[in-house]
């Protein structure tokens, strides 16, 4: 697959389909797993957690299970490792989301010996791997082999999310199985269509962006796990000093951000804020600012680049939605003279603190 595209970064994001159909497909693999997930709508403390990236994914379950009236928090392993263990409670269920499985905050949570020890429901790709081990209940998401920055890893963790999510609500896991394959199939179908002449459309957003110093990725809800997971990615893969805010939060003193050198990505994929979002967009443009919307559905936005889609369940949005921010982070990467995907300071696995 490699010779087909200029780098394995180019590569990896055009794999995102297959990765997210075979994350799905995966899971009827696990079925007899995923049963022993319990729910908790009996009041069970339910928190998630994991660094980077596999943080970034859990605002879409968590987002989701608050709609079904139930309270899930997210705290990065290293704030639970060092200053909120004591809240990890013998009858707590603990999602723990790591790539590799082998993070360092993760690994020293997971492994410390509380007296009460939560039930920890692991989300890795592949399984031979030490937190996959330590856990009670260890789910793969298949995602593959992976070279750089989170593409396909991100994606297949948020299939195994939504199903868990849907599980962890009270939903049989056949039933929610059911469910996941036909929303994992419509996100599948979402990215092949903003793959569509993939280096045309990079090049187009790299123009989108021109010379703008200041890029800020805003979004609501489960839309947080692609405006992280992008300014990350931008960070990461090309240096870029993007920042993810949410999009409440903006308008209460970042807004003055908003002008000639400024572009703001408005990643608008929940309809409870549609129309705010709508009008947010509008002032942004007003305002001379850049703006570059992606949604689900809804109408245009005059003086705003729009990237529609389609119908995609709100909890695998974020797949779709992050891939024109991947296509950006990799034209920028080469326009900059990096080598997109290569990591100079960081790691693809951190295994030290």
């Amino acid at each position: 697959m490699l010779e087909k595209f200029p780098d394995p970064f180019l590569a990896e994001i055009s794999a995102q389909p297959a990765a997210i159909r075979r994350a799905a497909a995966g899971l009827h693999d696990q079925l007899a797993t995923l049963r022993r997930v319990p729910a908790v709508g009996n009041g069970r403390s339910l928190v998630f957690t994991g660094m980077g990236g596999s943080y970034d994914a859990c605002y879409a379950p968590v987002t989701a299970l608050a709609s079904a009236g139930i309270t899930g928090v997210m705290v990065d392993s290293a704030e639970l490792l060092y200053f909120r263990r004591p809240t990890l409670a013998g009858g707590t269920v603990l999602v723990v989301v790591s790539q590799s499985g082998e993070s360092a905050e993760v690994i020293r949570l997971v492994e410390h010996g509380e007296p009460e020890r939560p039930l920890v429901v692991s989300i890795t790709n592949g399984l031979d791997n030490t937190l996959a081990r330590l856990a009670n209940v260890a789910l793969d998401s298949r995602a593959g082999q992976e070279q750089g920055p989170s593409t396909m890893t991100f994606g297949a963790a948020l299939v195994v999310l939504a199903t868990l999510a849907h599980v962890l609500a009270g939903q049989s896991a056949d039933d929610a199985l059911h469910r996941v394959d036909l929303d994992a199939g419509a996100a599948a179908d979402a990215i092949e269509a903003v793959l569509d002449t993939v280096e045309d459309r990079a090049g187009q957003l790299r123009a989108w962006l021109g010379d703008r110093p200041i890029l800020t990725l805003l979004a609501r809800g489960a839309g947080r796990a692609a405006s992280e997971m992008g300014a990350l990615t931008l960070k990461e893969a090309a240096r870029f000093p993007a920042e993810a805010m949410e999009s409440a939060q903006f308008r209460h003193g970042p807004l003055e951000l908003a002008g000639d050198d400024a572009a703001v990505v408005l990643i608008a994929t929940e309809p409870a804020t549609r129309s705010v979002d709508t009008r947010l967009a509008a002032e942004l443009v007003a305002a001379g600012a850049a703006v570059l919307r992606i949604v689900c559905d809804g109408g245009p936005v005059a003086g705003a680049e729009t990237i529609f889609l389609g119908p995609v369940d709100r909890t695998l949005a974020s797949a779709p939605a992050l891939v024109p921010i991947q296509l950006l982070a990799w034209r920028l990467a080469v326009d900059r003279g990096f080598h997109p995907g290569t990591y100079t300071r960081a790691s693809k696995i951190t295994k030290h603190e």
